[in-house]
């Protein structure tokens, strides 16, 4: 089973850029999809963007070109690069492992989240 951590999560102020960063403890090679979620206060988990194997991607409507997505097989690591973030921005985002390209699966594993915070 692969437990996941995420950091790089932080205070910044609107406008500015933050680099998620999710280590795996175990191989994501055969993992076909990683991604990342976020929970803001009182709404429910939101897909934010997830990538395959083959690098195929996807992002939530709201990223709007401000955020990538990347992993590294080598590394097991997944990582999110947010620019131009935005006051709405603020929420725990959660690594993923295992869900799918487009949402997550009843078998697949989560981080404990790590605390994005845009405020001026």
């Amino acid at each position: 089973q692969v437990q996941l951590v995420e950091s790089g999560g932080g205070l910044v102020q609107p406008g500015g850029s933050l680099r998620l960063s999710c280590a795996a403890s175990g191989s994501i090679s055969s993992i076909y999809a990683m991604g990342w979620y976020r929970q803001a206060p009182g709404k429910p988990r939101e897909l934010v963007a997830t990538i395959t194997t083959y690098g195929s991607t996807n992002y939530a409507r709201f990223v709007e070109g401000r955020f990538t997505i990347s992993r590294d097989n080598a590394k097991n690591t997944v990582s999110l690069q947010m620019n131009s973030l935005k006051y709405e921005d603020t929420a725990v985002y959660y690594c993923n492992a295992g869900g799918s390209r487009w949402g997550p699966k009843s078998s697949d594993h989560w981080g404990q989240g790590t605390q994005v915070t845009v405020s001026s």
